[in-house]
């Protein structure tokens, strides 16, 4: 499915939901959208950016930019989801299938060091990295006349309900405002600068890109390059980024490869950017005129309405879920000043607005039609990111997504979906190649260019799970969603990750279970000098998952029905979850938990089962439930950021509001948090955010077919709120009202009828509903009217 929508096709068309993936994906559905938010929705600040971490990120799934709101100086840095470094490469080491039998054979002996090893030697990709996400540069913006004055006055903010963010000074007596969004309908980014009195302005475009070269002509800034090559793969993509300005009053001329600006009284930059990418096999798009057509279109149409436009698309999804905890004095102070403070238990609506925050980050990094949300979401300062910045699927990537269902933005799955379907083309050549399987898999990264061979190094990436683990998310947005056509559309996709398991499945000789050899339990090591193993525990959770939910659906779609079979009893033959000497959930299925050189390890894998699967629960499996719950204190509490998320939600599926809240109150303090409230590992990964805004809605309700738990986890320091607008599996609208820690009101609402078990506090009963019509349930007995 090509990603740009095909010959045709603009890429605007694309961001308006127009290709071929978002078609087959159910309507959202939410019912009447709750009341806007209250102004706490918001970050604020009383002076300018001093590094990237303070920066304020605006997007519209496809582009982005952090603003450092800066006075007389003003600098936007820049962002296009597919200038990544390298091009079309097949990493697949032609040598990894006639080593791969020794490889397992040594597994099986016991022997994982010579195991490693030889896996590193001869199993890893060529090359044993991947590519790199690029920023395209800057905008500068320049009060050229201005020197160092008296500044008053100064506020600079990001309105998490508009998806506007405004700076706002007073530069010796002169007012001067800014106002910056990024407009998912016209594809572009727009800086609206006003001042008391007339002003000039210098605009101009940088990049440290290969190449890269600005021209000013007329009132347009244009900036053209290339990509870079990274690793032994040349660059192969044009880039282009556009910056055209109008003006109320003055005249603009070029200056150089800037353009000037006298003595305007507003001045409007509208920014276009683009590459030639179109999908990943195809690097045969045309940036130039991408640009130029999205920079003409938005002249045509005019500050005003592509405020109003840009606002309207962005409330439709933001608006779906509203979330009151509470508010004290503490809300009052700015941002920074409250992360600073690191009083979570002071600061209720700190919690809340980190929620909003979460929502509002996915709507801006991950839109149909853009890219999946990367490790940074969309916003990446650097040329040489951390971790490249890449899809690390043993959780990060499957991170991002976590609260999409819940929190009512189903769309903005749409990316990753497509991924999906991408891997699915590259991953069957690596099935085929390096395994000699059927079907399609892909190993612990992947990038722009849907590489899915192992990388980095044996105790990493050796591990073959993460296409499979990706699956799951195609059945949640099914579950959610309840629409056949979507899954008839995804059904081949699992089907193909679960027909190269039934192909690479050994089986144990002692035990005769199947288990995945060679693998690893993500990223740990066990102690006997390696992390390669066979069948650790997550893999076989994993499979569960994926074997249950493509026998399920070959049902609900009536095909099929042999090789459902055929699933059902390789599943009954993959290795139990198993609860070692220490009483803990073991991550491998032998007992080595102890011996483990890590015992505070960032990643939880063998918890899967957990969270965000649902195989584990107190209520039905409470023997490992118990388990889980002392390997979570084996590993203790604090973590890396995305880690401390998720440890987070575990908590909370474990029902232990108050230690998921002590949790939740580190990860949102200066040791996780950045003063932008980005997550910081550190350094930024954004998929602690997501994991942070997930763990709050576990906290308030969960859903497991069609059984809804209310309040499951709530902690003592929200004894009064509500939440608006969260959705159960089943296309199910799920409000709640609070007080003094006991329900007041639960309101459901159904888009098709059916009957729900709703639970809290103990107590459960069964609802009758009907499509579209809320029905309400009255304090803790549930009562309905």
């Amino acid at each position: 499915m090509d990603g740009t929508g095909g010959p045709g096709v603009s890429r605007r068309d694309v961001l308006q939901g127009m290709t071929a993936a978002a078609a087959v994906l159910p309507a959202a559905g939410a019912a009447a959208a709750p009341a806007p938010p209250a102004p706490a929705s918001r970050l604020w600040y009383r002076q300018p950016a001093s590094e990237w971490i303070e920066a304020l990120p605006v997007g519209n799934g496809r582009i982005g930019a952090m603003i450092f709101g800066g006075t007389a100086h003003e600098r936007l840095q820049l962002n296009e989801d597919t200038l990544w470094t390298g091009g079309p490469y097949d990493p697949v080491n032609p040598a990894a299938r006639d080593a791969l039998p020794e490889v397992r054979h040594l597994v099986a002996a016991g022997r994982y060091a010579e195991a490693e090893a030889l896996a590193d030697a001869r199993l890893m990709g060529a090359p044993r990295t991947q590519m790199a996400y690029q920023s395209v540069g800057h905008l500068l913006l320049d009060l050229p006349a201005a020197e160092p004055g008296e500044i008053t006055g100064y506020r600079r903010e990001l309105d998490l309900d508009s998806a506007v963010s405004t700076v706002r000074f007073r530069l010796d007596g002169i007012g001067h405002r800014r106002e910056i969004f990024a407009s998912a309908p016209d594809d572009v980014l727009v800086v609206r600068l006003a001042a008391d009195a007339p002003f000039d302005l210098d605009v101009a475009l940088t990049s440290g890109q290969p190449e890269a070269h600005a021209v000013a002509a007329g009132d347009m800034v244009t900036l053209t390059g290339r990509n870079a090559a990274r690793a032994g793969v040349a660059g192969a993509l044009r880039f282009a980024a556009r910056a055209l300005v109008e003006v109320d009053g003055g005249a603009v001329a070029p200056l150089g490869v800037r353009l000037r600006v006298k003595g305007a009284r507003a001045i409007t930059v509208m920014i276009a950017m683009a590459t030639s990418y179109r999908r990943f096999d195809d690097v045969a798009g045309d940036p130039e005129a991408a640009t130029l057509d999205a920079l003409h279109r938005a002249r045509a149409r005019g500050f005003a309405r592509l405020r109003a436009d840009a606002v309207a698309a962005h409330r439709a999804l933001f608006r779906r879920v509203s979330l009151d905890l509470g508010t004290t004095p503490a809300a009052l102070r700015p941002t920074d000043e409250r992360v600073r403070a690191d009083r979570l238990a002071d600061d209720p609506a700190l919690a809340a607005l980190y929620f909003d925050y979460g929502r509002y980050l996915l709507i801006a990094s991950s839109r149909p039609g853009s890219q999946p949300a990367n490790l940074q979401g969309i916003w990446n300062g650097s040329d040489d990111p951390p971790w490249q910045s890449k899809y690390t699927v043993n959780i990060n990537t499957e991170m991002n997504y976590w609260p999409a269902e819940v929190t009512a933005l189903g769309e903005c799955t749409e990316p990753l979906l497509r991924m999906v379907r991408e891997l699915a083309i590259t991953g069957e050549k690596t099935a085929r190649e390096m395994y000699g399987a059927r079907g399609w898999m892909c190993h612990h990264n992947s990038d722009l260019w849907r590489a899915t061979a192992p990388i980095d190094g044996a105790k990493w990436g050796m591990w073959p799970t993460g296409g499979a683990w990706l699956c799951t998310h195609l059945w949640e947005r099914y579950d959610y969603g309840r629409d056949r056509d979507f899954l008839r559309a995804a059904y081949p996709l699992m089907r193909g990750a679960a027909l190269f398991f039934l192909d690479t499945l050994q089986s144990d000789p002692v035990t005769g279970e199947l288990v995945t050899n060679p693998s690893i339990s993500p990223e740990n090591r066990h102690g006997f000098g390696a992390a390669i193993c066979a069948g650790p525990a997550m893999d076989n959770q994993i499979l569960r998952d994926l074997f249950d939910q493509v026998a399920t659906a070959a049902g609900i779609l009536g095909v099929d029905a042999d090789f459902a079979t055929e699933i059902r009893r390789a599943r009954a033959r993959l290795a139990p979850d198993r609860i070692g000497a220490q009483g803990q959930l073991q991550e491998w299925r032998e007992d080595w938990d102890a011996l483990a050189p890590e015992p505070d390890h960032r990643h939880v894998s063998h918890l899967y089962a957990l969270f965000p699967s649902d195989q584990i629960d107190p209520e039905r499996t409470p023997g490992l439930a118990a388990a889980a719950r002392r390997s979570l204190e084996l590993r203790g509490d604090e973590s890396t950021g995305w880690a401390t998320a998720w440890r987070a939600a575990l908590w909370a599926r474990l029902g232990e509001a108050d230690h998921a809240h002590r949790i939740l109150a580190f990860l949102l303090g200066p040791g996780r948090t950045y003063p932008n409230l980005f997550d910081a590992h550190p350094p930024f990964q954004i998929d602690g955010n997501f994991g942070g805004t997930r763990a709050i809605a576990e906290m308030l309700m969960r859903s497991r077919g069609d059984a809804i738990r209310l309040l499951p986890a709530l902690p003592a320091a929200w004894p009064d709120g509500s939440v608006a607008g969260l959705r159960a599996r089943g296309r199910c609208r799920v409000d709640i009202r609070w007080r003094g820690g006991r329900i007041e009101e639960a309101v459901l609402t159904a888009e098709a009828g059916g009957i729900r078990r709703v639970s809290c506090a103990g107590r459960s009963v069964e609802v009758a509903l009907a499509g579209g019509r809320p029905v309400r349930l009255r304090g803790e007995s549930l009562t309905a009217g």
